[in-house]
């Protein structure tokens, strides 16, 4: 897999569903996956939200995972992981909230406050419009003196073939083992990342920063597998962003999530690893010209 996660053209893997209403896709018998793919999404519980709450994901795909075919047995790519595509996903347990308030609120139980108004309109006549919000925040059980700190969650989006195309094989398989994906796609992390996470942080991290609190943001490994690299700092008390990337243990018949590594940066070296990129030289960008005017 290359760093953007994309398909090279001929490769003999595709990306598939990895988890399916919260169950690796590769320990589900035939029966159970015609049943999954023939659900109505809001039918059936999230196991990851708990209180039983409906998946608001349509198809229930939890995660994407990369798959070859072998000897006629449809198996997983070695020594790749699964993709969280859906932000329920990282509740899996409340493993990862947890995680960040100990490391940043010094609890394991925090109140959690999700689409607090952040941006307020500046037009005259809607000054009491808010026209942004801090996804989650999380807020230290004694609220005698406020310690919080804002967190955003980041799955994946996918680019390619729609579902749809493996659903439709899904909902008369019969076996044997699983099937090999129909649609082509791949993790879109640039989308994922430069185009909607960086934005996001770029608005909110300064003014948090200033009034002296910290963001965190969720996300699991293969999306920071694909960002640049990032300077780091060495204590929490000198970052602007504290990064808590999860992995996946095999659990049975489901994946749980772990931690895997926490990472603390500032905001500017974080958008340095979110593009992953560098200007090309006025030369070599005139020369890309030229050939274009050449060709137009």
């Amino acid at each position: 897999m290359d760093t953007d996660g994309k398909e090279k053209q001929n490769t003999p893997y595709r990306y598939g569903v990895g988890e399916l209403y919260g169950y690796d896709l590769g320990s589900l018998k035939p029966k159970k996956i015609r049943e999954f793919s023939k659900a109505g999404f809001k039918t059936l519980s999230c196991p990851f939200k708990g209180g039983g709450e409906p998946c608001n994901k349509k198809g229930g795909v939890c995660s994407l995972r990369p798959y070859v075919e072998d000897t006629g047995d449809v198996i997983p790519l070695e020594g790749t992981s699964l993709v969280a595509t859906c932000p329920s996903r990282f509740q899996d347990d409340n493993t990862a909230l947890s995680w960040v308030a100990d490391t940043l609120l010094h609890t394991r139980n925090p109140l959690v406050i999700r689409e607090l108004p952040f941006l307020m309109s500046t037009r005259e006549k809607d000054h009491e419009l808010s026209v942004g919000k801090i996804d989650m925040v999380l807020v230290h059980p004694d609220t005698s003196e406020l310690r919080w700190c804002a967190l955003e969650i980041q799955a994946v989006y996918f680019s390619g073939d729609a579902m749809s195309k493996d659903f439709k094989v899904m909902k008369s398989w019969k076996g044997p083992g699983i099937p090999f994906p129909e649609g082509r796609r791949h993790p879109d992390f640039r989308s994922s990342g430069p185009k909607r996470l960086m934005p996001q942080m770029q608005i909110k991290v300064p003014t948090i920063s200033r009034w002296g609190k910290k963001m965190a943001v969720v996300v699991d490994l293969p999306f920071w597998n694909s960002l640049g690299p990032i300077s780091e700092v060495e204590h929490v008390s000198n970052c602007d962003i504290a990064w808590f990337v999860m992995g996946y243990r095999k659990h049975g018949k489901r994946f749980k999530m772990e931690p895997h590594g926490l990472h603390l940066t500032t905001l500017d070296r974080a958008v340095e690893g979110l593009t992953a990129g560098k200007p090309t030289s006025l030369s070599s960008f005139e020369l890309s010209l030229r050939e274009k005017l050449e060709c137009s």
